[in-house]
C-alpha cells in the first residue's frame, strides 16, 4: 500500500465502512450537511471511474475477460462469490486512496463505502475512534430491499433474476459479516441498524462517536482511554 499523503488527507480522514444497504451514504450526506465536511461515497467512483481502472489493470496484467453475467451471478456459488469479493478489495481501496489523496480540506473528509474494510482503513488511522462499521440487521436487510429500487435487483441482465438475486443477497450477507468480524477484532465500532432509528438520529449517534474531530476547524486526536 502506498503511503504518500501530500496533503495530510488520509490521517485526518473519518471513515464508515460496512454492508451495502445500511443507510451508510444517507448518513454520510447529513453529517457533511450537518458540519460543513465533505463527503466521499467509494460506491459511486467504484461504479464508474474505477471501472476504467479496473479493465485497464487486466489488460496490462494479460488477465483473461471477466465471466459472463450468468457465470458470475448464477454459476458461481456465493461463498465464491463472497470470497472473489474480499480478495479484490485491496486494489480497489488503493484507487479509492488516490482520489482521497488529492482532496484538501480544512474541515475532516468523511469516506463511506463498503469497498472501506475495517482492515485496509486500520493501518492507516490513529484511533479505531475514526471509523465506524454499519450493518443491516437481517430484517431491515429485507425491508431496504423491498422499499430501494436498487437492491430489488441485480444491475445486469442474468436468465434466471431471481436466482441472481438470491445469490447476490447471499453474497453480500457473506461480506458484511466479514466485515463485523475484523472490525471487532480490531476495536472499530459496528453500528447494527434496525430501521428504529431514522437517518438523523443515526447521524446523531455517528456525531457523537466523531465529536472528538467535528468539534472544531481542526482535525483533533481523541482524548485518552
Amino acid at each position: 500500500m502506498g503511503t504518500v499523503d501530500p496533503f495530510g488527507t488520509l490521517r485526518n480522514a473519518l471513515w464508515i465502512g460496512g454492508a451495502q444497504w445500511a443507510g451508510k451514504s444517507t448518513v454520510a450526506r447529513i453529517l457533511a450537511q450537518r458540519h460543513g465536511i465533505t463527503a466521499y461515497h467509494y460506491d459511486f467512483h467504484d461504479a464508474r471511474a474505477h471501472n476504467d481502472r479496473r479493465i485497464a489493470r487486466r489488460l496490462a496484467l494479460g488477465e483473461p475477460a471477466p465471466p459472463s453475467n450468468d457465470d458470475t451471478w448464477m454459476h458461481t456459488p456465493p461463498a465464491e462469490m463472497a470470497a472473489r469479493t474480499l480478495a479484490g478489495f485491496p486494489v480497489r481501496f488503493e484507487w479509492a486512496l488516490d482520489d482521497l489523496r488529492a482532496l484538501v480540506s480544512g474541515r475532516p473528509i468523511l469516506a463511506e463505502g463498503w469497498g472501506l474494510r475495517p482492515e485496509l482503513v486500520a493501518p492507516i488511522i490513529d484511533s479505531p475512534r475514526r471509523m465506524v462499521v454499519m450493518v443491516p440487521t437481517a430484517d431491515f436487510r429485507l425491508h431496504q430491499i423491498h422499499v430501494l429500487p436498487r437492491a430489488q435487483a441485480i444491475g445486469n441482465p442474468v436468465s434466471d433474476p431471481a436466482l441472481g438475486q438470491r445469490n447476490r443477497l447471499e453474497r453480500d450477507r457473506l461480506v458484511a459479516e466479514d466485515a463485523v468480524r475484523h472490525a471487532r477484532s480490531l476495536g472499530i465500532r459496528v453500528i447494527e441498524v434496525d430501521g428504529t432509528l431514522d437517518a438523523n438520529a443515526v447521524a446523531d449517534t455517528l456525531t457523537d462517536h466523531f465529536s472528538p474531530y467535528l468539534a472544531s476547524g481542526t482535525n483533533v486526536a481523541p482524548p485518552p482511554g
